[in-house]
């Protein structure tokens, strides 16, 4: 069974003898390939080059074209600025609705815009192994684009003070992130990996006002578009995880911060695949192989009788050694 069919299989739910492995790597597929991260977030084709590398090198069922959250905000004219070895950033853009206003939808297949760089790293993923391996696209939801164009304080701010204008924001966003969502699928990513971590930091009654209705529209045109998606929120998400199961995903990411058996009960008892939640730190790069083995393994044990995939709760760390990763990645076959 390729990697490709053991995803299948677990995302339509059918019984599969081990779980696929499916960690999120961004900074050790750089150092793997011997790169600056600068390199990785800023051409597609070495974001490829990356992903397919480790692919080749371990154990893994699917790899994610993902490297930061300032794409679509530096196509629509936000300064973001690469630092050698460090994650992406960028500068607000909007902070009124006059700054809205200015603003124009983006051209998702630019070559010369992020968003267009991104198409071409999936394109080439495809390319290469495509046929036998689950490849992901990748788009930072509304609300996590949102706090990317005008910062995150000025926007959790703007819920309270303004929230019919962080409504318009939003709708503005949404829209683009559905139109980076299909321009993937249409060079054949398999899934879409949504990212949405802020999302984490609101109340229960925020998420559900100002970040599910845009969740659903998004999956939604993913889903009308043939692909599926993948809800990915970093922290603890135990008070949105009822909110987040109505999001219309396909897969649910599950950190280490939230109770393995309570994602079980939300999702698994649910028939909803979901993965997850060895913490990247803790349970793997501060564990000899020995703890790594039983750590997954032990969870594999818990979720058997449901849609589990195998992997970390977050990015795996890029000091992480090979010894250690081919311990989580080849974990279940040594059970």
């Amino acid at each position: 069974m390729t990697s490709k069919e053991k995803m299948i299989h677990v995302l339509s739910n059918q019984p599969i003898e081990r779980p696929p492995v499916f960690p999120l790597i961004m900074f050790l597929a750089a150092d793997r390939l011997g790169v600056s991260y600068r390199q990785f977030a800023t051409d597609g084709q070495i974001m490829a080059d990356a992903q397919i590398k480790l692919y080749e090198t371990f154990s893994i069922d699917a790899i994610t074209a993902c490297s930061d959250a300032f794409r679509v905000s530096a196509d629509l004219g936000a300064e973001v600025h690469f630092p050698e070895n460090q994650t992406p950033h960028g500068a607000p853009l909007v902070i009124n609705e006059s700054d809205l206003n200015a603003l124009k939808r983006p051209d998702a297949l630019n070559r010369n815009g992020r968003m267009g760089d991104r198409v071409k790293g999936v394109r080439q993923m495809v390319k290469a192994v495509g046929a036998e391996c689950f490849v992901l696209g990748w788009v930072d939801l509304p609300f996590a684009e949102a706090c990317s164009l005008c910062g995150v304080s000025e926007f959790m701010m703007m819920l309270y003070d303004n929230p019919e204008l962080a409504h318009k924001i939003m709708d503005f966003l949404t829209d683009i992130v559905i139109d980076f969502c299909l321009v993937q699928l249409d060079e054949g990513a398999d899934m879409i990996g949504c990212g949405d971590a802020v999302a984490s930091l609101i109340s229960a009654e925020a998420y559900r006002d100002f970040v599910l209705p845009y969740e659903q529209r998004v999956f939604k045109a993913i889903k009308a578009a043939g692909g599926q998606g993948k809800l990915h929120i970093c922290g603890n998400t135990t008070f949105a995880m009822p909110y987040m199961r109505e999001s219309g995903a396909d897969l649910f990411n599950v950190d280490h911060l939230v109770d393995f058996d309570t994602a079980i009960k939300v999702y698994g008892k649910e028939g909803l695949p979901f993965k997850g939640n060895l913490d990247p730190v803790g349970d793997i790069l501060q564990s000899d192989v020995s703890s790594i083995k039983s750590k997954v393994q032990s969870l594999c044990m818990k979720a058997r009788n449901y849609p589990y995939i195998i992997s970390a709760g977050c990015e795996i760390p890029a000091t992480v050694s090979d010894e250690q990763f081919h311990a989580f990645c080849n974990a279940a076959s040594s059970s």
